[in-house]
């Protein structure tokens, strides 16, 4: 499914006319190009927008931040599927319950990870995945790495490798490393998002790192 066609279920289910929505697109497109820039909307004026019946509001705020949360949802689960309904389900959730998300609490981005999280751990669960509130001493033992592990895989061209390995770690570690490293949130953000102090978070990443360099130390060493 593309992301044209599931952005159309979107705004199919909120009553958005489709029609209208690629006229507002195309006359936006069309603007002369010696107007001066229009600044740009906030997070939150585009928010109330929305949920006053803005569809070019909608369209800004899924634009924004759809590929964000798809990338997330993939990177999680491993799964295109996954994360195409995950991304539908993220965007039709802050759409119809906008009391769930308070700003006071934490910018929208923070919000949409923490949605998505809880969507991706009830996609693992039903496929009987490691749940994802295991305890942290529930992994096996081995020693700690610190450093730029991700970066030292990359460099050595094993992209394909790194992204097996990334979907095996426990569920607690994996987030902290895809949002950690590849989405590149400070400690801060990311422990707003997976519920935990900041120092949680260091020592699962700090543990992530070092079975991340273990599984690609196996695999060189054991080729497929």
């Amino acid at each position: 499914m593309g992301r044209n066609h599931r952005f159309t279920q979107v705004t199919k289910i909120w009553n958005f006319p489709v029609a209208e929505w690629e006229s507002l697109t195309a006359a936006h497109e069309d603007r002369p190009l010696t107007m001066p820039p229009t600044p740009t909307p906030s997070d939150g004026d585009l928010l109330r927008r929305m949920w006053a019946g803005d569809e070019a509001a909608f369209t800004a705020v899924y634009r924004r931040h759809q590929g964000m949360v798809f990338r997330f949802a993939l990177q999680m689960s491993g799964r295109p599927e996954v994360a195409e309904e995950v991304t539908q389900d993220v965007f039709m959730l802050l759409m119809r319950y906008r009391k769930q998300y308070d700003p006071a609490r934490g910018p929208l981005p923070a919000y949409l990870y923490g949605v998505a999280r809880n969507y991706v751990r009830r996609a693992l669960e039903r496929e009987r995945a490691a749940p994802l509130q295991m305890d942290d001493g529930e992994v096996e033992s081995g020693p700690v790495a610190d450093g730029d592990v991700l970066g030292e895989l990359a460099r050595g061209e094993q992209l394909e490798s790194l992204r097996k390995a990334i979907l095996k770690l426990p569920p607690l570690y994996r987030e902290a490393i895809v949002l950690c490293e590849l989405h590149e949130l400070n400690y801060e953000e990311a422990a707003a998002v997976m519920g935990c102090p900041v120092g949680t978070v260091r020592s699962r990443l700090h543990r992530a790192r070092a079975l991340l360099a273990a599984k690609m130390g196996a695999s060189e060493r054991c080729p497929a």
